[in-house]
């Protein structure tokens, strides 16, 4: 990591009262020097669980479940909601000399919605003071409902016949000729709060490339619907995934408890990508904030990432897709589950309740996966755990991911390897530990004060007070 840089110009606040991969060759990396960044500053549908049995929960669905719902997770449950605005509404109130007399290029899917779920592409193509000309669509499209690692096609916008450009396909960083007839450089799609997802990471390629061509890019935030805690191995630059999906592409933990815009602080600071870079905050958000707290509307982000826990869950179970195991895809609750049809639930059970891991309780399961993508063990019965959260505030997804491969591990040696999984970890040191068969807390303790190091860096570029003030 570069040395550290200070912040150019000085941040004010002004509050008020969160896949299945394909191969891709990496980017080249931006060789600019200079870093210019600053912040601008203005003054469900309910949800079928599954049926208990006298063996555990069953779960034989016909499909994959489409709706989306936001629940209560015991402790720490939503209670009263707070308005916040998104960057997108800050941006058209009071930023808007950003873009006026410009034409936009606009990176983005169907999370760009303001507090009242209004589009943000016909927003802008709507302001007289925004000339939109361009638009990139990230993996799933701008409808957000291609599955994973599906290329997304160009073409026209149907309802703007504003240019589309993809950034998942042939190419996941915009070229010179994309960026053709463009003054500035917008992003606005909502994060998980976990490193695979590769929204982020669309985002630093696109800042690179803005870099290089000299356009300035505006970010517009959003919160991180998993709250600013951070968890995990910090990821190896050298891990950076080069002709594979981009599960990481700069440093920053599994769970890693910062806003898009935060993130492009940091990388623009600390690796001198050289972006003329803007962040436009959330106004009101507060980093200890779940998304569900907030008045804000919840459009899933990627099709199974259907609510703030699914989210959650996903920022530990994720890492579990790079080994033969189900997370419960083709089920009505994706990333509830970790199984596969040789698992052996009841000892796996006594080796969980051993650990007593903090905020999760479990049971078993059995489900039959079906519906389309890409669906590990599609039509086989599987026999699983199911996780069920008592208390997010305490709940550890990466600890409770770690301890589930090490277990599954330990159970079955010839059933699972982790060879796949350095790219998804993206630290040597905790693959080889997994390999070694060392104890998961042992692990903690090590990510632990790696993280607290490189926490002095992250806080450098936070925009977002942790509580009430």
């Amino acid at each position: 990591m570069s040395a550290l840089l200070p912040l150019l110009v000085p941040v004010a606040f002004a509050l008020a009262a969160c896949h299945s991969h394909l191969p891709f060759p990496g980017p080249d990396a931006s060789d600019v020097q200079t870093a210019r960044s600053h912040a601008v500053v203005s003054t469900p549908a309910a949800f079928s669980a599954p049926a208990r049995t006298g063996e555990g929960w069953r779960l034989e669905p016909s499909g994959p479940a489409t709706v989306t719902h936001e629940s209560a997770m015991a402790k720490g449950e939503p209670g009263a909601r707070r308005r916040i605005l998104p960057g997108l509404e800050v941006l058209l109130r009071d930023s808007v000399h950003l873009v006026r007399g410009k034409r936009a290029g606009f990176i983005t899917n169907h999370t760009s919605v303001s507090s009242t779920g209004q589009s943000g592409i016909e927003l802008l193509h709507g302001s007289p003071d925004v000339n939109l000309v361009a638009l990139y669509a990230p993996e799933h499209g701008l409808s957000g409902t291609a599955h994973g690692g599906a290329w997304i096609a160009g073409g026209r916008d149907a309802s703007t016949g504003v240019r589309v450009h993809s950034l998942y396909g042939k190419t996941q960083k915009p070229t010179p000729e994309m960026l053709r007839g463009v003054d500035v450089l917008l992003f606005d799609m909502q994060d998980v709060g976990a490193r695979p997802y590769t929204y982020v990471w669309t985002m630093a390629m696109a800042m690179e490339a803005a870099a290089a061509q000299g356009i300035p890019f505006v970010v517009l935030d959003r919160p991180n619907p998993i709250t600013g805690r951070m968890e995990g191995p910090l990821m190896q630059l050298e891990m950076r995934n080069q002709g594979q999906a981009i599960t990481g592409y700069y440093p920053v933990p599994m769970r890693h408890g910062m806003t898009v815009g935060e993130i492009a602080r940091y990388i623009n600071e600390e690796f001198r990508i050289g972006a003329m870079l803007s962040v436009v905050p959330v106004d009101g958000w507060r980093a200890n904030a779940w998304f569900d707290q907030t008045e804000l509307p919840w459009i899933n982000p990627s099709p199974n990432i259907r609510s703030t826990e699914a989210a959650l869950l996903y920022s530990g179970l994720v890492m579990l897709e790079a080994v033969n195991l189900s997370v419960g895809r083709g089920t009505a609750a994706p990333f509830s589950f970790v199984g596969a049809p040789w698992l052996d639930t009841p000892a796996l059970m006594r080796r969980l309740h051993e650990f007593d891991l903090p905020g999760v309780a479990f049971d078993t399961a059995r489900f039959t996966p079906a519906g389309a993508g890409w669906v590990p063990f599609r039509g086989q019965p599987v026999r699983a755990v199911h996780l069920r959260i008592t208390d997010r505030e305490a709940y550890q997804p990466v600890l409770t991911a770690f301890v589930l491969l090490a277990e599954i591990r330990r159970l079955h040696p010839r059933d699972i390897g982790i060879g796949s999984m350095l790219q998804m970890l993206g630290s040597r040191w905790a693959r080889e530990a997994l390999i070694r068969g060392d104890d998961p807390r042992g692990i903690v303790r090590r990510w632990d004060a790696e993280n607290a190091e490189w926490q002095l860096v992250r806080d450098r570029y936070r925009l977002y007070p942790a509580g009430e003030e």
